[in-house]
C-alpha cells in the first residue's frame, strides 16, 4: 500500500513540500528519456510514491471511442478495470480522454454513472479511482488512472498533486515518445545510405542517381521507399526490378 501523505518524504502539505516532491518525480522520469515503455512503467511507480493515497496506478491508450490499450500498470487491479472498461465501453478513463478531462470517484460502489462498470469494477477490488488525460493525438489519447482501495480514500490535495503529476507525465511521455521517433528516422536514414551504397558499388551510380533508383522503384511498386530499400540490403536485389533481369 501506498505510504499517505503524511509520510517522511512525501510532504505535499505546503507548497516548498509539493514543489520539491514534484522535482523529484520530474527528475526520476527524466532519467528513464529515450525508451517510452521504461518512462510510462517509471510513470506509474513515481505515481504511487507521489500522489497521496495511491495504491495502483495504470496508464491506458484509448484508440478510438472505445478501445482501451494497457501500457503500463503497478499491478493486476489496473489492467483488469481497462479490460472491463474495453468490453463495456464506458467507466471513467473513457470520460477522461474524451469528456472531462480529470475524473474523480470517490465511491465506485455508489456511483450512478456506470452502473454496469461501477457493479464489476467494485468486485476486481476498485473502491475509488481518479482519472486524468495526458495527452490528445489525433485518435489516439493517452489517460492516467489512480486507485485506492477503500471509498473516500482520494482528496483535493490527492487530486490537486495527482493533476500536477500528470502534466509532468504527460511532458516526459512526450520527450520519450520524440526521442524514439528519432531514433527511427536515424535508422531509416541509415538503411537507405546502405542502399544507395549497393546501387552505387554495383552499378558504379552517384548517391544521387542511386536514390533515384529507389525512388523510381517506390513509386512504381507504391511501396516505401524504406521498405524497399530494406529488402534491398537484406537480399542484395532491387524489388521487382533485379528479378525481372534473372
Amino acid at each position: 500500500m501506498a505510504a499517505s501523505a503524511s509520510d517522511p518524504g512525501r510532504d505535499t502539505g505546503s507548497a516548498e513540500g509539493l514543489a520539491e516532491v514534484m522535482g523529484r518525480a520530474a527528475r526520476r522520469l527524466q532519467e528513464e528519456h529515450g525508451d517510452v515503455e521504461s518512462t510510462l512503467q517509471a510513470i506509474t511507480a513515481a505515481a504511487v510514491g507521489v500522489v497521496p493515497h495511491v495504491e495502483e496506478c495504470g496508464i491506458s491508450y484509448v484508440v478510438g471511442r472505445s478501445r482501451i490499450e494497457p501500457r503500463a500498470s503497478t499491478g493486476d487491479l489496473p489492467l483488469q478495470v481497462d479490460a472491463l472498461q474495453g468490453r463495456l465501453g464506458q467507466g471513467p478513463c473513457l470520460n477522461a480522454v474524451w469528456e472531462q478531462e480529470v475524473v474523480r470517484v470517490d465511491d465506485v460502489a455508489a456511483d450512478d454513472r456506470w452502473p454496469e462498470f461501477a457493479r464489476q469494477a467494485v468486485e476486481l477490488g476498485a473502491a475509488a479511482m481518479m482519472c486524468f488525460r495526458l495527452f490528445v493525438e489525433g485518435n489516439r489519447l493517452g489517460a492516467l488512472n489512480l486507485y485506492a482501495g477503500r471509498p473516500g480514500a482520494f482528496d483535493d490535495e490527492s487530486q490537486d498533486v495527482g493533476h500536477l503529476f500528470a502534466a509532468h507525465a504527460a511532458v516526459a511521455v512526450a520527450g520519450a515518445e520524440h526521442e524514439e521517433n528519432l531514433r527511427a528516422g536515424m535508422g531509416r536514414r541509415d538503411v537507405i545510405g546502405q542502399a544507395k551504397g549497393i546501387l552505387m558499388e554495383r552499378h558504379k551510380l552517384t548517391a544521387d542517381q542511386a536514390f533515384g533508383v529507389l525512388t523510381r522503384v517506390s513509386q512504381e511498386m507504391n511501396r516505401k521507399l524504406f521498405d524497399i530499400a530494406r529488402e534491398l540490403t537484406e537480399t542484395g536485389a532491387v524489388p521487382g526490378r533485379d528479378r525481372r533481369r534473372d
